[in-house]
């Protein structure tokens, strides 16, 4: 029994935390030198209202709980939400002279708002009953038992983080300007869309199965950039491993807080986030 937990039901979920934390860390790094704001997270793109809206109308109807091989609907239904999201954001923001980063963001926010509008109609109208496994989805989990989930991640996550590995020299030129960077030879819009579509299938792959896990991705580059400097070719994988470490020491202590039932992990990384978010919203605005 002791080797069934310790095989099937541990190691799963700390490979899970590993990797959805480390992930949505090089996200948050990379999205903060493009965006060229330090308060910039995956999450800002709207990616995870979008996936929270495909997960509450899957919850919403019984009937559509089912599976397709290592896929639940409801990460199905999540997953085609984070994409037709990337995607609308995307042709939002494109122009005769690029995608613009400010069309991004504001893109991103207004999608936000518009799927948190669609969430409360659905919570509105759903029997009450179902509204708990809302809000059990909607705080973000890393409960899964055996791999068959792991599996279902790694499609998206691999190619999403590899793009965003390789813009670590691109990233270090882009941090001065984009005119400088134009000066050393990078091809800032080409950088722009990788990083867009890096983070935007990271994150999709992220919100798709572990749900809204917020702040990892604010919090954790700053902390990567003060201890190993801003080299990207160096702040990327020590994000990736601080990201993973912190989000599975998170979901090691939303276990045992409350034992013998567990706390939700998104309710743990909020209440360490929260403060950190407004630290670096004061310090930023004494420099202004």
């Amino acid at each position: 029994m002791d080797a069934d937990i310790f095989f099937h039901h541990r190691i799963p979920r700390v490979l899970l935390a590993f990797l959805v934390g480390g992930s949505l860390a090089v996200a948050g790094s990379s999205l903060q030198v493009v965006l060229r704001n330090p308060l910039a997270e995956p999450f800002i793109l709207g990616i995870a209202g979008a996936g929270a809206v495909g997960a509450v109308i899957v919850i919403s109807v019984p009937g559509l709980s089912v599976h397709f091989g290592p896929f639940s609907s409801v990460q199905l239904f999540s997953l085609l939400g984070c994409i037709l999201c990337v995607g609308a954001i995307y042709w939002l923001a494109r122009s005769p002279l690029g995608v613009s980063m400010n069309t991004i963001l504001l893109a991103g926010v207004t999608i936000n708002i518009l799927c948190g509008a669609a969430i409360l109609l659905v919570r509105y109208i759903v029997s009450p009953h179902l509204l708990v496994a809302m809000d059990r989805w909607m705080m973000g989990g890393l409960d899964i038992v055996g791999y068959r989930e792991l599996s279902a991640l790694l499609p998206l996550l691999l190619p999403g983080l590899a793009l965003l590995f390789l813009q670590g020299h691109a990233l270090n030129q882009l941090a001065f300007g984009e005119e400088m960077a134009m000066g050393h030879g990078v091809n800032v819009a080409s950088v722009q869309k990788l990083v867009f579509l890096g983070t935007g299938l990271t994150t999709a792959a992220a919100v798709s199965l572990a749900g809204p896990i917020g702040f990892v991705g604010l919090i954790i580059p700053h902390a990567v950039r003060r201890l190993s400097g801003v080299d990207h070719r160096v702040v990327l994988p020590a994000a990736f491993c601080l990201g993973g470490a912190f989000l599975t020491v998170c979901d090691l202590f939303a276990r045992t807080v409350v034992a013998p039932t567990e706390m939700p992990v998104g309710i743990i990384t909020a209440i360490i986030g929260g403060p950190v978010f407004l630290r670096i919203l004061l310090r930023r605005s004494r420099d202004v």
